[in-house]
């Protein structure tokens, strides 16, 4: 592929993505004058290609090279098996042959709207998958909360909260308007999100470029898989610190969320987030007959359940106890947070910049792209409990 048709698959690509996001944001108007940009913009690609066409068309055939050559990716988003390879080679710092960097800059263009300068090299799908799979430990937030899949780093969705699902009605009511005085309208949430970069730093001693593309591999995923799974929980955190704190005095406070303060719509799909403290807190309470209060989850004896609803245990250098209070999170995160996963994961590599060169490593920087934002506040009540107050004792049961 030539860098002329490079760009004129790219802009297509762009004015596409635009066109997408102004149609999210309810900008009919503009999203369709994008629309026409990116028709326009295929049309040059379309002649260019059809001009190529001839030209290849006057060329005589040279003798068949026995190599296998590499070939550019496809037209559609699948990775190459070439991929992966000429990604450890950028990342070990040997030089990739103008056919090689042409490779890795098509498949990169593709993915994201910027350039490889900017971001880096985009994560082999097999190796992402391998940091998904260690990502998601019981303590990894993003499991509990809804995650939308985006394509854009800006744009907005349109929600509908589960406790204001209205029934369907009718269909004759609406025929006779003095049937019904008002038909119940279902309540939607138009909600926005703004793709941010997220990056980690990681200097590795020189001698592991040197190993199998294999061990390196190993080593960057294990320390991607940290990352990732602590500025998920931090992002989620921080949105969930916004909502209003409500002191529920003792574990009791947390039986009356769960029977009446939550929606029982909430309150059927509920955790119970805490950190290190609150669990001991719960850990150590005892019914008069010496029963402890939490129970082992039938599913998974290594997991404790209160009430019957799972607690999820935070460290806590995760999420602090503050002033001898600690965090009770309780609800359905799923209703409450949205996680916008722009599901791109680029790595990239220096040995002159930052610390690299005066210490003889290599700095790899990794970068995640997502967004955090609250939905609805009323999926969760974010309690807290002085646990240096002793409960009354537990009645029986």
């Amino acid at each position: 592929m030539t860098k002329r048709e490079q760009a004129l698959r790219q802009s297509v690509a762009d004015l596409k993505d635009a066109a997408k996001s102004l149609m999210d944001e309810g900008k009919q108007e503009e999203a369709q004058n994008k629309l026409n940009e990116a028709k326009a913009a295929k049309k040059d690609l379309d002649n260019f290609l059809a001009l190529q066409k001839d030209f290849e068309g006057l060329n005589v055939s040279s003798p068949q090279n026995s190599g296998a050559g590499l070939q550019p990716p496809s037209t559609k988003d699948e990775e190459k098996p070439e991929y992966k390879a000429l990604f450890f080679k950028a990342l070990k710092g040997q030089s990739l042959t103008s056919e090689e960097s042409e490779v890795i800059g098509e498949y990169y263009a593709r993915l994201t709207a910027g350039t490889g300068e900017d971001g880096g090299y985009i994560i082999p799908e097999d190796i992402s998958t391998q940091i998904n799979e260690l990502v998601q430990t019981t303590d990894d937030l993003r499991q509990y909360v809804t995650v939308e899949p985006v394509s854009t780093n800006k744009g907005a969705r349109t929600l509908e909260r589960r406790a204001d699902h209205t029934p369907l009605a009718p269909l004759s009511e609406y025929g006779d308007p003095n049937a019904m005085a008002e038909i119940a309208s279902p309540k939607f949430d138009r909600l926005s999100y703004n793709i941010d970069d997220y990056a980690g730093f990681l200097p590795v001693a020189n001698t592991v470029l040197a190993d199998t593309d294999q061990a390196l591999s190993s080593y960057l995923v294990k320390w991607i898989a940290k990352k990732s799974r602590a500025t998920g929980n931090h992002l989620i955190l921080q949105v969930l610190d916004t909502f209003n704190k409500v002191d529920l005095g003792d574990y009791t406070g947390i039986k009356t969320t769960l029977n009446v303060t939550l929606d029982p719509a909430f309150a059927e799909g509920a955790i119970i987030i805490t950190n290190q403290d609150g669990f001991n807190y719960l850990d150590q309470l005892y019914d008069k007959n010496g029963r402890p209060l939490l129970q082992p989850d039938p599913q998974d004896a290594t997991k404790k359940l209160l009430f019957g609803r799972r607690i999820v245990v935070l460290s806590n250098k995760t999420i602090a106890t503050s002033s001898g209070k600690a965090p009770f999170i309780i609800g359905d995160l799923k209703e409450a947070i949205v996680y916008w996963d722009r599901q791109q994961m680029l790595l990239d590599m220096t040995k002159e910049g930052g610390q690299a060169w005066r210490t003889n490593t290599t700095e790899f920087r990794v970068i995640e792209r997502e967004d955090v934002t609250k939905w609805d506040e009323e999926a969760v009540v974010y309690g807290q409990i002085d646990i240096t107050v002793q409960p009354e004792e537990i009645p029986e049961g």
